[in-house]
């Protein structure tokens, strides 16, 4: 088993969710949201996360439709993920995220009811879920 930093992005055209996960414990923890313009977030930010975290792995959540065929935006979050690529040097993974967003607004409720559901934390638990997801992937 590894011991690899992993950052996770949850892709969307306003908000991209991002979380950290330690792959030694397959689990993860919600970071923030970044605000996207039209998918593109402010790049500096995420370079300060990459060198805040340091992570040997970025993952990003890959949109697909419910029968797994691919839509525009999994098109646009593979480019989201190519350019973390080419602009920190990174190593990058995708992976399915069909069901995250329900997942995480159910983890929401159950941790705190419809009051703790931001927009901001349901896009940075759906992250968490990207990561862990990846790691039952990985080992399952």
């Amino acid at each position: 088993m590894n011991s690899r930093t992993v950052l996770g992005f949850d892709f969307g055209t306003k908000s991209i969710g991002v979380a950290i996960g330690q792959e030694i414990t397959a689990s993860a923890a919600p970071l923030l949201s970044l605000k996207a313009v039209d998918g593109i977030p402010n790049w500096d930010e995420v370079g300060q996360l990459i060198k805040e975290w340091q992570p040997d792995l970025v993952v990003v959540g890959l949109p697909l439709n419910m029968d797994g065929t691919e839509q525009d935006m999994t098109h646009r979050a593979r480019k989201f993920a190519n350019r973390i690529n080419a602009r920190f040097g990174v190593k990058i993974a995708t992976q399915d995220e069909r069901l995250t967003t329900t997942d995480a607004k159910a983890r929401l409720f159950e941790l705190g009811g419809y009051k703790s559901l931001s927009k901001g934390q349901v896009d940075a638990v759906s992250a968490v879920l990207i990561i862990e997801s990846y790691f039952e992937n990985q080992y399952g």
